[in-house]
């Protein structure tokens, strides 16, 4: 190779180099931020110490909601053995809650969830176990937290059940950061990680 081959070559490599350490210093990759995929809506609902709570309890806060119901022999257990994970996690973390809402409230009363609270070794003043009535529980899985079972097409409310093993992290503006699957292990970390990010937002 001829010395002005080499002499091109090597500028080449000088302008890429120089090209990659300036995009290095500029763009700090650790504070890419996750997409707003959606806002909470007002939503009023009980707490397990049968205290009512509503967004304005939320506003400045990073949580993660999810659905369950306490009689469930299925997906629950598994949901909330992971969710326990994530709150023993990060329930230091200041700011940081949980909202776990019943889909079944005719059997969840306050008094059950208060006692699956206890069950889970949760404390009132960061995991949240809420009930109230069908419809807004339900209409906040949907519009809300895009929690939606896409197989529950019933039009009656009375006919309908969600039964969902999905979580939703949201900000503290209320928006809806990321969706997990609460079954899988790679997620749960992933969650972990995206909760710690966006409690330092």
């Amino acid at each position: 190779m001829s010395k002005k081959a080499l002499f091109y070559l090597g500028f080449f490599i000088f302008l890429l180099l120089a090209f990659y350490f300036v995009m290095m210093a500029t763009t700090d990759f650790g504070k890419v931020k996750l997409p707003v995929l959606n806002t909470v809506h007002p939503f009023s609902f009980s707490r397990q110490d049968g205290k009512t709570i509503s967004e304005k309890d939320v506003a400045g806060k990073v949580y993660i909601a999810e659905y369950f119901f306490t009689t469930c022999k299925g997906i629950c257990p598994k949901m909330n053995k992971n969710m326990k994970a994530v709150y023993e996690e990060l329930r230091s973390e200041p700011g940081f809650l949980i909202l776990s809402h019943t889909v079944d409230p005719e059997t969840d009363s306050i008094a059950r969830l208060r006692q699956y609270a206890d069950s889970m070794g949760a404390r009132v003043d960061n995991w949240w176990f809420l009930t109230g009535s069908k419809e807004n529980l339900y209409k906040s899985a949907r519009e809300s937290y895009l929690l939606d079972d896409p197989k529950n097409s019933s039009k009656n409310i009375a006919d309908q059940f969600i039964h969902t093993q999905f979580f939703a992290l949201v900000d503290k503006k209320g928006q809806v950061r990321g969706i997990y699957d609460g079954l899988k292990q790679d997620e749960i970390k992933q969650l972990i990680m995206d909760t710690r990010k966006t409690l330092a937002e």
